[in-house]
């Protein structure tokens, strides 16, 4: 249920100023403790405000398309197929996967403690997640367990966050710092997704394309961050928190997994709060960008869809990640298995058990594990912070695209599309396609766009996957 507008400004209004007190007295004891005579750091310029990992990429040569495309092709699963690689090529792979594990092994929170007041502020913080959740209704699945998680690890002397026999740090080790818990939700999500609305309607593939924007816009707010003096960000770190933009917590895990384990903690809280408070976030910027006329445009009932049509797409799906983008393969891949377990029908006790029994033990565990990392030491410093600044921005412009392009579409169609519609372009399954019938249901009682809005909310999740497949492709082993 969304809430009045009033609620929104009173939550939004709490949130910043803890957050924003909290920043000012840790910046302010830094400032004190420090050695007076020391120079200080000087604001960068837009010019010098590169990403690290960038550095060799300035000459016009590396930064052309076609050596983008490369990257890209050489990691297909058709050139990987037919491709004889050297024995110059397997010794790069090996150093790069090495220097992978030796990157997820350091914990660049292990040599800091918190003072104990910060433990205190991050148990109000926890208690106000678990309100938000149980009170206020904004999906209590995620935000409930969260939010117990946050106190759980913040009890002073409780010990439950500590290594090695901690019950929150055994569950995250188990599965929340690794693929196996999102692996395991994508399977859920799969079994639980009905794709035959973007089957009926594969246009709404543009609307789920779209939202993708934000995922990339926020590779230029990494370099706008980086401005700051405290923040530095790299590109394998950049590419990670862009995944925040499409509303997608095992997908944000998986790739911060890949690319930058050493911001997981931060980047899997800011990713799996921004799903939470979709309701929150998403309505006020669908009614900014549309009209009155807009919200009321009553979309035709979709076709009906075949069964063998519902089984045949998530093979369809797996065999071109396969040939096409391997490194995504292991998100869709999962997807499409659920999927194609749900719908061939012949095995519904595996069927609802990913459903049902798997994905609430899975989600339980996976939310307590985030919320285990809401400690003050990886909280309460600027660089986390800004993550959670840029992963609001690129969720905020993700829901933008969306609408802008249900907007530019109904110009060349004659059938027009709802435009509230194409805020469900972000990956909140089926959170953001609840959101966009609410919202239509407000100003047209008759009015039920659930159906039509599941068409981009499911292609959302493909092209997140998409995205992390080809950041992971890039930049990745």
């Amino acid at each position: 249920m969304l809430n009045t507008k009033k609620n929104i400004n009173n939550i939004f209004a709490i949130m910043f100023v803890l957050m924003g007190a909290a920043m000012v007295m840790n910046i302010g004891n830094k400032v004190f403790a420090s050695d007076s005579t020391k120079e200080v750091a000087s604001f960068r310029t837009i010019n010098s405000a590169y990403i690290k990992g960038t550095e060799n990429w300035h000459g016009s040569k590396d930064i052309s398309v076609s050596k983008f495309l490369n990257n890209i092709g050489k990691s297909t699963g058709l050139y990987k197929a037919f491709h004889h690689f050297t024995d110059e090529e397997l010794a790069e792979e090996a150093a790069a996967e090495e220097a992978a594990l030796a990157a997820e092994s350091v914990d660049p929170f292990a040599d800091k403690k918190a003072p104990g007041w910060q433990s205190l502020f991050m148990i109000a913080i926890g208690f106000l997640i678990v309100y938000m959740g149980a009170a206020k209704g904004f999906e209590p699945l995620l935000l409930i367990p969260i939010g117990f998680g946050t106190i759980f690890v913040n009890i002073p002397g409780a010990g439950m966050g500590d290594a090695p026999h901690g019950m929150l740090h055994i569950i995250y080790n188990a599965g929340v710092g690794n693929e196996f818990f999102p692996m395991l939700i994508f399977m859920g999500i799969g079994a639980m997704t009905d794709f035959g609305p973007l089957i009926a309607n594969p246009k709404m593939a543009l609307l789920g394309g779209a939202a993708q924007f934000g995922v990339f816009f926020t590779l230029f707010g990494v370099a706008v961050m980086n401005m700051i003096p405290g923040v530095d960000y790299t590109m394998l770190q950049a590419c990670a928190i862009a995944i925040i933009g499409g509303a997608d917590g095992p997908t944000s895990i998986y790739v911060s997994g890949k690319l930058a384990p050493e911001l997981m903690a931060v980047i899997a809280v800011a990713a799996y709060s921004y799903m939470a408070l979709v309701p929150m976030i998403q309505p006020p910027i669908m009614k900014l960008l549309t009209t009155n006329k807009e919200r009321h445009i009553k979309m035709p009932q979709l076709r009906p869809v075949s069964k063998a049509e519902k089984v045949l797409f998530p093979l369809m799906l797996l065999v071109l990640t396969i040939l096409l983008l391997p490194p995504a393969a292991p998100l869709i891949g999962m997807l499409a298995f659920g999927n194609f377990v749900h719908e061939a029908g012949c095995v519904d006790r595996i069927s609802k058990t990913m459903e049902n029994e798997l994905m609430n033990i899975v989600s339980i565990l996976l939310s307590l594990g985030v919320g285990s990392q809401m400690t003050p030491e990886k909280i309460i410093n600027l660089s986390s912070i800004g993550i959670i600044i840029l992963g609001l921005v690129a969720f905020c412009v993700a829901t933008a695209a969306g609408v802008l392009m249900a907007k530019l579409m109904n110009v060349f169609m004659k059938t027009k599309i709802n435009p509230l519609i194409g805020s469900a372009g972000v990956s909140a399954v089926p959170m953001a396609a609840r959101v966009s019938n609410k919202v239509g249901l407000e100003f047209d009682p008759t009015n039920f766009l659930l159906m039509n809005a599941m068409g981009p909310n499911v292609s959302g999740v493909i092209g997140t996957a998409i995205a992390a497949g080809v950041f992971i492709a890039t930049y990745g082993i």
